[in-house]
């Protein structure tokens, strides 16, 4: 753990020493970036002990640091109620979205969005309304624009004249723009926005949108919750310095909060990714297979994913996210069950190959058996103390060793077939293969909002980033109007007749 204590030391010494760090010049990078990792690996004290939250040396710590302010999806509820009830003036009277937004994915999504609720989710301190021409909630529909309808274009070619010029009415409008002014958006000042929107407010903001997610009816009342990662790539190819320390390299970047970890084997991809981690709790509807992202957090790639488990249940759970079961791949296990204990949240993940199966147990169907000459399987009671108890299932005529049996047993839980939920319980197998929906969110966070390659270069764009694309996909799947239409049946006749003649 100390690598990763050195280089919480080193990032943090950076970005308080060298503020301007982004504007200054990749030699001069590396000519600091040496220093301070031969200053501070010569003062560190290796036999003392880490002190830190683990949180900090994860590199999430400002993920975490202020989840005071998070509003919960019942208290979200209230606070809209109460906003629309003190209206005096109902700004819904006269809207130009009719007029101007002839898109029906955009109108839908311009009516569904109160810029009363975005105003104060996204205001800060000192923030004054008079002392700006361009608000924090035109920032914000102009990423959705871009996420929703722009994914594949830069900042720098979105924020011109060719898509908000003063000819692009229905852009315009959408964002909050005047049509009688010829304001328009930098792409420097989104940049602005990204980096100065705190985690807190992202949470609220994806809390808003799950609030209008719920009442589409679009997740069914049987839902499980899962929990996966993907790696973001960075462009940051090589490092500015390197030190290896008992078998583990501290390496800087361009980047201060990235790193370097192995990605998942891909035929077509190097083992090694430099960037970042999304670490994403989805809600799965167990009828159709239909997944969508609820909150997400990101690391650098050099972390394994198991630390990231509990952060994210807590976090979900501070937003009023009813967890009950999370389905997910063996790297996020509950060891020793304090998750469990905590939040009375059960992960269940395919058993582990490492893990030795007890005796007398049978390992295709998970049947108990009291000795080696019991035949009658026994019946499971419950989970006690990270104790799977069993008493016997066999009738008084049917078992002849009765008298001198115990009849009863105990299995501790463990990583294999024994986890809070045995594994062959019923149904739980099913919530086994459904996890691999996890993937969805992903993949269209990557190739339908344009988070495929990673331009910006800081943890905390990178995040905001991530929050607005999971914002654009929910919005997306409420529209519906990517749905594939069934095909009447003019087009199947027309469908056989071609294919017949072919």
């Amino acid at each position: 753990m100390c690598h990763k204590d050195i280089k919480r030391i080193i990032k943090k010494q950076l970005k308080t020493q060298y503020p301007n760090w982004k504007r200054l010049k990749r030699k001069i990078k590396k000519e600091i970036a040496k220093k301070v990792l031969v200053e501070v690996t010569a003062d560190y004290d290796f036999n003392g002990e880490i002190t830190v939250p683990h949180a900090d040396l994860l590199g999430i710590e400002e993920q975490l640091s202020a989840n005071k302010g998070i509003i919960t999806l019942d208290e979200m509820a209230n606070f809209i109620e109460k906003v629309n009830k003190s209206s005096i003036i109902k700004y819904s009277s006269y809207k130009r979205s009719p007029l101007y937004i002839k898109d029906v994915e955009l109108r839908y999504v311009d009516e569904l969005l109160d810029d009363r609720i975005l105003k104060r989710i996204l205001a800060y301190d000192g923030y004054h309304p008079g002392m700006h021409d361009i608000f924090p909630v035109n920032m914000f529909r102009a990423e959705l624009l871009k996420a929703i309808r722009y994914p594949e274009i830069s900042y720098r070619k979105f924020c011109t004249k060719e898509y908000l010029g003063e000819d692009r009415k229905q852009n315009r409008v959408f964002c909050g723009l005047s049509l009688s002014k010829r304001t328009m958006i930098h792409h420097t000042q989104l940049c602005k926005f990204r980096t100065s929107l705190t985690f807190v407010q992202q949470v609220n903001l994806m809390v808003y949108i799950l609030h209008h997610f719920n009442q589409s009816g679009l997740l069914g009342e049987n839902v499980i919750h899962g929990i996966d990662s993907t790696e973001l790539a960075s462009d940051c190819k090589l490092p500015l310095a390197t030190l290896s320390i008992k078998g583990k390299n501290i390496r800087i970047y361009n980047d201060i909060d990235c790193d370097c970890g192995r990605r998942r084997n891909k035929r077509d991809k190097s083992i090694y990714v430099i960037g970042y981690r999304l670490h994403t709790l989805t809600a799965i509807d167990a009828k159709s297979g239909h997944s969508f992202p609820l909150v997400s957090l990101l690391s650098p790639a050099n972390h394994h994913d198991s630390h990231f488990l509990p952060f994210l249940v807590n976090l979900a759970q501070a937003m009023g996210i009813d967890l009950q079961l999370i389905t997910a791949d063996e790297a996020y296990h509950d060891k020793d069950g304090s998750l469990f204990e905590e939040t009375k949240v059960i992960v269940t993940t395919p058993p582990s190959s490492n893990v030795s199966l007890p005796e007398h147990v049978d390992s295709k169907t998970g049947a108990v058996f009291c000795h080696e000459s019991c035949a009658v399987p026994m019946k499971h009671l419950g989970v006690e103390a990270q104790n799977h108890e069993y008493k016997c299932n066999a009738d008084p005529d049917e078992c002849l060793q009765c008298n001198s049996c115990q009849q009863y047993r105990f299995v501790p839980v463990d990583r294999g077939l024994f986890q809070q939920i045995p594994y062959h319980a019923a149904g739980i197998q099913q919530a086994h293969d459904i996890r691999k929906n996890c993937e969805r969110p992903f993949n269209l966070l990557k190739n339908q909002t344009g988070m495929e390659t990673v331009r910006v270069r800081s943890q905390q764009a990178t995040m905001a980033r991530c929050t607005l694309a999971s914002i654009a996909i929910l919005l997306i799947k409420m529209a519906g109007t990517r749905r594939k239409q069934p095909k009447t049946i003019p087009q199947q006749m027309h469908m056989f007749k071609e294919e017949k003649a072919a």
